[in-house]
């Protein structure tokens, strides 16, 4: 587990699914950032990206109301773009990858993303940020 203090911690997918699924590593870790004070972030994306017909709501919406969510706009989706076309990534695959990165790049730093995309997102913040793996 890492200790590292952080201004602000942003969860992808994964990093969201396992705090609504309480996993026990991810959990701990979470409980030591907010004792040293870091923010939690999510995208408003990555809502839609875990929601799921077994996703139980009551859990997610309890998560949730934990997280600061930054919305995707029209400057944050050109600028999501442009990290693309800089990594050399294109098409679905990537799109809220970039918009994750994207949002993440604007945080109060140091910052920490917690991941189970280690290798696009390091393409994609560079190493501007702490790649956390879930």
């Amino acid at each position: 587990m890492t200790t590292a203090r952080f201004e602000t911690v942003v969860l992808d997918s994964q990093g969201l699914s396992a705090w609504i699924a309480q996993d026990r590593g991810v959990l701990a870790m979470l409980h030591v950032w907010h004792a040293m004070g870091a923010d939690f972030v999510v995208g408003a994306n990555t809502i839609v990206e875990v929601t799921h017909a077994r996703v139980n709501e009551a859990r997610l919406n309890w998560t949730l109301s934990r997280v600061r969510v930054e919305a995707v706009t029209e400057q944050a989706a050109r600028a999501s773009a442009r990290l693309l076309k800089q990594a050399g990534l294109h098409g679905h695959e990537y799109a809220i990858d970039a918009t994750v990165a994207e949002m993440t790049l604007r945080q109060p730093g140091p910052v920490a993303v917690l991941t189970s995309d280690i290798d696009d997102m390091a393409k994609l913040c560079g190493n501007r940020v702490r790649l956390v793996a879930v």
